[in-house]
């Protein structure tokens, strides 16, 4: 089988949560042709979808993503500079529909996730990890330096310090110290990532949809949003929350001592 014959990503169905495993059989799932246009064009579509309610994102056979394939990056200095930035726009580019992305992103780590695989898997909104799992900026140990938003992700949740030493020298670091960190929110045991991430989108895909990408973009935005700014911006999306068929049915279900149905408003104003 040729690599052209490989799809770089595998897709499943569970309920109302699109699953989507990153596939460079082995490679430990390196990044692989056709993989950021593979994974947008599948997010795109699940924006659509009323019936996909929440996203996973994981990586086949055990392992989540070990970043860049080294073959193909030894290529890329015989690139003007041009090239390679345009290259490049490619992850970041998945990287910032991850981050916008209006419906909630679980990401799934066994294994490991390194280089560009630790920044898609912080781009996601919540991360669920196997306790022997690692992580890494491992860049600097082949002479380059971090791309796809690794250092503003990793900025936000740890020390600078810590997030000095993690890039100086490549060293790994534990699932079970950055779940300790609050970076991860659930530690399973190994083999068991995918299933835990999968039980927590449904949860939230039952949510309501409108309601949870704006609060999806209030907690994005606080990160660097100043005291006034975040006041207008949740008084913006309280009033918007406040005329909307999402909470209309979530109060009469609150008072009715029911359960809310926020599955059938799904792609309705």
């Amino acid at each position: 089988m040729t690599d052209s014959t490989v799809p770089p990503i595998l897709l499943r169905r569970e309920g109302p949560v699109l699953v989507l495993a990153i596939h460079t059989p082995g490679k430990r799932n390196a990044i692989s042709a056709g993989l950021y246009d593979a994974l947008r064009e599948a997010l795109e579509d699940a924006r659509r979808q009323p019936s996909v309610g929440a996203v996973v994102l994981t990586g086949a056979d055990g392992y989540f993503c070990s970043g860049g394939d080294l073959n193909v990056l030894a290529t890329r200095r015989e690139h003007p500079p041009e090239v390679r930035r345009g290259i490049l726009e490619g992850l970041h580019g998945l990287v910032r529909l991850l981050r916008d992305f209006p419906k909630p992103v679980v990401a799934a780590v066994e294994g490991g996730a390194a280089g560009a695989g630790l920044s898609l898997a912080m781009g996601c909104d919540l991360l669920v990890a196997a306790r022997d799992a690692t992580f890494s900026v491992a860049y600097v140990k082949v002479g380059l330096t971090p791309d796809g938003g690794a250092t503003s992700f990793l900025a936000q949740v740890l020390p600078r310090q810590l997030l000095t030493e993690l890039c100086l020298t490549g060293d790994r670091i534990g699932a079970e110290r950055l779940h300790a960190l609050g970076v991860v929110n659930r530690l399973t045991e190994p083999g068991g990532a995918d299933a835990e991430a999968v039980a927590l989108a449904t949860r939230l895909a039952g949510g309501p949809e409108r309601a949870m990408a704006r609060i999806k973009a209030l907690c994005r935005e606080s990160v660097s949003a100043s005291l006034d700014a975040q006041l207008d911006r949740e008084a913006q999306f309280m009033v918007e929350s406040q005329g909307d068929s999402e909470s209309a049915e979530g109060i009469a279900a609150f008072l009715g001592k029911r359960s809310a149905d926020f599955a059938s408003l799904r792609g309705k104003p």
